[in-house]
């Protein structure tokens, strides 16, 4: 009997499990401020094929930017600004290539990445709260999770370049990248210098690099 309870009560809950589906998609109206959820949607009856396919991950980017270039790192992804589609549909992805010795540098999102190796030799980590790295040289075909907020990072250790994916399982991730945003910033430099035991030297180094003032 109490099995019979259970299935009904299951058979009864299963199609509240989509009862926040209230659209099929949601092609985003950059028309519209962004909220929380999203963008507002495009009017379905204008959207055509093309709306839902992105040719951006075929090639590397050819935008760039002072942390490609001391990384040596070719990053482009379809988020839901390059790809509208992905509006509210919960995921992203993004093509890294990686030149021989580079690296993607130390950073975090809001949500997991898994990425996977296409080509290539890389080592790929995160460290968690307790202070625990966890890393892996990874090769062509494995893929490894970061879970969401760690710090992580991928450094081409091969004699080739790298080419990796990634997907993430928001189409607005969110990008921290640890040394670039201590660069960036208006903080004195005393402050910095104390809240990272940096010296002042490198620390208006990382601020000649990426724009920082102070």
């Amino acid at each position: 009997m109490d099995a019979l309870k259970a299935i009904f009560l299951l058979a009864l809950l299963a199609p509240f499990s989509y009862a926040t589906i209230v659209v099929d998609y949601c092609v985003a109206d950059f028309n519209h401020p962004v909220g929380p959820a999203g963008y507002p949607c495009k009017n379905p009856a204008s959207l055509t094929a093309d709306d839902f396919v992105f040719s951006g991950l075929r090639k590397p980017s050819n935008i760039t930017n002072t942390v490609n270039e001391l990384f040596n790192l070719n990053s482009v992804f379809a988020v839901d600004v390059t790809f509208p589609a992905l509006n509210g549909l919960g995921l992203s992805m993004g093509r890294l290539d990686i030149g021989v010795g580079g690296a993607v540098p130390i950073h975090s999102h809001r949500v997991s990445e898994l990425i996977l190796v296409s080509e290539g030799t890389i080592v790929a980590g995160f460290i968690d709260t307790n202070g625990t790295a966890f890393y892996k040289t990874l090769h062509k075909a494995d893929i490894m999770i970061f879970p969401p907020t760690l710090l992580h990072f991928q450094v081409n250790v091969g004699k080739i370049p790298a080419l990796a994916f990634v997907t993430l399982n928001s189409p607005s991730p969110g990008f921290e990248i640890t040394t670039p945003s201590l660069g960036a910033n208006d903080l004195p430099t005393e402050l910095v210098k104390k809240m990272t035991l940096l010296d002042a030297i490198q620390v208006k180094k990382l601020k000649k690099l990426f724009g920082g003032t102070n």
